[in-house]
């Protein structure tokens, strides 16, 4: 890990670039660690369904693209057969249901972050694969009264990230180019959804993937503790 590839708002002084103005986050493995509650459940279906569990440091690769797209990587391919696949599914949505706030937290300093943000007047908002109705369940029990404008999940009319609808959605909404919004998160899918939206991928490094995989993906800044997004925005 390159430390200090970004650490102040010098970066976005320079005559060349437009300075941000808003945020959107990704939510699992950017504000919430959830990676245990998505695992458990996830295993817990499998088990019921009379197939193999995994461990849980293989989910970190297998969650960021939406429920289905979960199910389709957890089942062996030889029983990808459309019933046994709808049957995890179903079962995977009664259990998180029940398991989803066990061991889920918000990261570390991140409750500080959010809170300077604040301070500094910057409209904060959330694009998740999750869906709609989690994803806003989630928000409010663990980062509720934390100024976010806009939260938006996964929702049947809108394409799921990398997509860029959800992003641009929200652009338009706060009224801003989406050359001056952070995109921030901690996935390939979340630098894909940035570069897409012309907005400013920024990855981090306390989620669910590599470094590596955030640069091979557009990622123009990378952070290693949440107290250096502050920052980026403008005194």
């Amino acid at each position: 890990m390159t430390e200090g590839w970004l650490l102040c708002t010098s970066s976005f002084e320079d005559k060349h670039m437009i300075s941000p103005a808003a945020v959107i986050f990704d939510l699992d493995g950017t504000l919430l660690d959830t990676l245990d509650d998505l695992a458990d459940s996830a295993n817990e279906a499998l088990a019921a369904c009379g197939l193999p569990p995994h461990p849980v440091d293989a989910y970190r690769t297998f969650v960021g693209e939406g429920m289905e797209v979960l199910i389709s990587r957890i089942v062996p391919p030889s029983q990808r057969m459309a019933p046994l696949a709808s049957e995890v599914l179903q079962t995977y949505k009664a259990v998180y249901s029940r398991r989803w706030k066990d061991k889920s937290r918000p990261y570390p300093g991140i409750v500080d972050m959010l809170m300077a943000l604040n301070a500094k007047g910057v409209p904060l908002s959330v694009l998740s694969n999750k869906p709609q109705a989690s994803t806003e369940i989630c928000m409010a029990h663990f980062l509720g009264g934390l100024g976010f404008e806009i939260i938006l999940g996964q929702r049947d009319h809108v394409p799921r990230k990398p997509d860029p609808a959800g992003a641009l959605e929200i652009a338009q909404r706060l009224g801003l180019d989406p050359s001056r919004i952070l995109f921030i998160g901690d996935t390939a899918t979340d630098m894909d959804t940035a570069t897409s939206a012309g907005m400013i991928p920024v990855g981090v490094l306390w989620g669910f993937r590599e470094e590596e995989e955030l640069r091979a993906h557009g990622a123009r800044y990378i952070v290693s503790d949440p107290a250096e997004i502050p920052a980026l925005f403008p005194s």
